[in-house]
C-alpha cells in the first residue's frame, strides 16, 4: 500500500473517531482522553504553536485488540478501499496499526504499549510490558514510535530506552516509589542511545513527597530520605531529540544528560515543587552541541545548569551549548554553570530568557580544576531574592565566582565572560570575584541595569561563597551594586545602578573594586544609596 493510501485512511479514521465522540460506539468504549479538547487547546496556547492531531488513540476490546469506530467500513468503501474494510476484525487491529503510522510519518510502525500487556490503571507496575514495546521497537528499526497512549495512566520503574525509536508519550507516566522497582537511580535511562526521541504532549509524575521524610518549617524546604531517582538519565547519547513534553514533581534532578552530542530540548515544560531540594530542571552534563529552546520550567533547585561532573569515563567538556527564549522560575539559580566543574565548559550563549524568580539570577560558579570561557548571557531579564537559609544564594541577580572548593583544589580559570542587555531586580549585589591563585579575567558587562531593594523578611548584608571550605561560606560584607575582587579587564560600558524604596544601611556603593587591574567604566550610571554617607563609586 503506498504513502498517499495511507494517509487517506489515516484521514478516515481520525474524521470517523471525532464522528464517534458524539454518538456511543456499537462495539466498544475506550478510555477518556487524557486532560480533554481543553488541555490541547492550553498546550497549544503555552506553545504558539497548533496542537497535532492526536494519534494511536485506538479504542481497544475484549483483549486489548483495536476496533475500528464506527462508520470506518462505509468511510472506507466511499474512498474505494472496500476491500479493507472487508477484513477480519483481527486484520483490521493491524491495519489500525498501520493508520497510526502514517499519521505519524508514512511508513513508521507504532507500538503501543498496551498492545504488550501494559495495564494502564495507575497501580499495576506496567514496566516490563513498557519495556517490551521499546525493545520491539528497536527491533524493527526505522524510527519506530514507541506509543504510551493518552487517558491511561502507567506505573514505571526503570524504563531503558533504545536507539533509533521515537519514545512517544501522550498519556501519563507515574514514577514508581518502590525502589525494588528500579535499575539504578533512574526512571527514564538510556545508554548509547543514538537517533533517540522522546516525544509526545503527555506527562511524566515525580511523586516527590513520597521520597520525602518530613518538611523543615525553618529551612522551608522538604528533607529527603535515603533514597530517590532521578526522572531521566540520558547517557552517551547522539543526534538527541526531546520536545513537548512535561514532566514535574521530581524527587531528585529532572533531565540530566551525560555526554550526549548534537542534542536538541524544544518546548519541553517542567513543574517541580519549588519545596524540595535538587530537584533541578535541565543538566547537560559533559555535553556537546546542544540546543535548549522554548522550555518553561519551575523548579525548586537549578533551573538550567550546565556542569562537568567528576566521572571515571571521559565525556569530554561541556561546550557548544545555546539556551534561549525559555521562562524559568525556581528557589536556586536561573541561568547558571557549575558548580561542578571538573573538565572545561567553553562557547557557551544563554539568550532571550526571562528568570521570573531565583535566587540568583545569571550564575557561574567555578569550583574545580576545569575552565570556564567564552560564556555570554544576552537579552535576559530576571528577578533575584532570598530564600530560606538552605538554599545557595542570597539574592545576587549576577554572580560570577572562582573560589576553590577545597584547600587542596587546583582551581581552573574563568575568562571571556559577556553579559549584554541585561535588565533585573535584585536583593543583592552583582558579583564578580575570583582568588590569588585564580583571577577572573577578560569580562565585559555592556548594557546591564540593575535595581537593588530589599522585599523578603531574611537578614542581609552579606556575600554567599557556597561551595567553599577554605573560605567564609557565608560572608559578612555590605552590598554595592557591582563588587567586583581579584579580576582583570574588566569592563562595564553603559550600566547602571538603581535602588528601590527599601535601602538598608548595608546597601552601599554603586561599584566597588577590590585588587582590580584594567577596570573599565564607559557611561555609567549610579549613585550610592546613601549618598550622604558613601561615594558612588569606591576602588581599593
Amino acid at each position: 500500500m503506498n504513502t498517499i493510501a495511507l494517509r487517506k485512511i489515516a484521514r478516515i479514521f481520525l474524521s470517523a473517531r471525532v464522528g464517534r465522540a458524539t454518538r456511543p460506539s456499537r462495539r466498544a468504549t475506550g478510555p477518556a482522553e487524557y486532560g480533554g479538547q481543553s488541555r490541547r487547546k492550553e498546550i497549544a496556547s503555552d506553545s504558539g504553536m497548533s496542537s497535532p492531531v492526536p494519534v494511536g488513540e485506538s479504542p481497544t476490546g475484549t483483549g486489548g485488540s483495536p476496533v475500528p469506530p464506527t462508520g470506518f467500513r462505509n468511510r472506507c468503501e466511499m474512498a474505494g478501499l472496500g476491500g479493507l474494510a472487508r477484513f477480519r476484525r483481527a486484520t483490521l487491529g493491524a491495519v489500525c496499526l498501520i493508520v497510526f503510522a502514517a499519521a505519524a510519518g508514512a511508513g513508521v510502525p507504532v507500538f503501543d504499549v498496551l498492545q504488550f500487556g501494559a495495564a494502564g490503571d495507575g497501580r499495576t507496575v506496567d514496566t516490563a510490558a513498557i519495556q517490551r514495546a521499546i525493545d520491539a521497537a528497536a527491533q524493527a528499526g526505522g524510527g519506530a514510535r514507541v506509543l504510551v497512549p493518552r487517558g491511561r495512566r502507567f506505573l514505571t520503574g526503570t524504563l531503558e530506552l533504545r536507539g533509533g525509536i521515537d519514545f512517544h508519550i501522550d498519556g501519563e507516566l507515574v514514577i514508581s516509589t518502590n525502589r525494588a522497582d528500579y535499575k539504578g537511580d533512574g526512571v527514564i535511562t538510556a545508554l548509547n542511545a543514538d537517533h533517540l526521541q522522546i516525544t509526545g504532549r503527555g506527562k511524566i509524575s515525580g511523586q516527590s513527597l513520597a521520597f520525602m521524610e518530613r518538611y523543615d518549617p525553618v529551612g522551608e524546604w522538604w528533607l529527603f530520605g535515603p533514597w530517590r531517582p532521578k526522572m531521566f538519565i540520558l547517557t552517551g547519547c547522539a543526534n538527541l531529540e526531546i520536545r513537548d513534553i512535561t514532566f514535574g514533581d521530581a524527587p531528585s534532578w529532572g533531565l540530566h544528560l551525560l555526554g550526549c552530542r548534537h542534542v536538541l530540548i524544544d518546548n519541553v515544560t517542567v513543574r517541580n515543587r519549588l519545596d524540595v531540594p535538587n530537584c533541578d530542571g535541565i543538566d547537560p552534563d559533559h555535553c556537546q552541541d546542544v540546543e535548549i529552546r522554548r522550555c518553561r520550567i519551575t523548579s525548586g533547585d537549578d533551573a538550567i545548569v550546565i556542569k562537568t561532573t567528576r566521572q571515571t569515563n571521559d565525556y569530554g567538556p561541556s561546550s557548544n551549548i545555546t539556551v534561549r527564549d525559555c521562562v524559568l522560575e525556581t528557589q536556586d539559580a536561573g541561568l547558571k554553570i557549575g558548580t561542578e566543574t571538573t573538565s572545561d565548559i567553553h562557547d557557551i550563549l544563554f539568550q532571550r530568557c526571562t528568570i521570573i524568580s531565583g535566587s540568583r539570577g545569571l550564575t557561574i560558579q567555578l569550583r574545580d580544576e576545569g575552565s570556564v570561557y567564552n560564556v555570554r548571557f544576552r537579552d535576559i531579564r530576571f528577578t533575584s531574592r532570598y530564600y530560606g537559609d538552605p538554599w545557595w544564594g542570597r539574592g545576587e541577580g549576577i554572580s560570577l565566582t572562582a573560589l576553590p572548593r577545597m584547600p587542596e583544589t587546583k582551581l581552573g580559570t574563568m575568562h571571556h565572560i559577556t553579559l549584554q542587555n541585561i535588565i533585573g531586580r535584585a536583593e543583592n549585589s552583582g558579583r564578580i570575584q575570583g582568588v590569588a591563585a585564580s583571577r577572573i579575567h577578560d569580562v565585559l558587562l555592556d548594557g546591564v541595569a540593575v535595581m537593588l531593594d530589599r522585599w523578603t523578611k531574611y537578614p542581609g548584608g552579606l556575600f554567599d561563597n557556597r561551595p567553599t571550605t577554605p573560605l567564609e561560606a557565608i560572608e559578612a560584607h555590605g552590598n554595592p551594586g557591582f563588587s567586583i575582587r581579584n579580576a582583570d579587564d574588566v569592563t562595564l560600558k553603559n550600566c547602571s545602578v538603581r535602588w528601590g524604596r527599601n535601602v538598608p544601611d548595608y546597601f552601599t556603593f554603586a561599584l566597588e573594586s577590590e585588587n582590580v587591574t584594567n577596570l573599565g567604566l564607559t557611561g555609567f550610571k549610579g549613585e550610592a544609596a546613601h549618598p550622604g554617607r558613601d561615594e558612588a563609586v569606591v576602588i581599593h
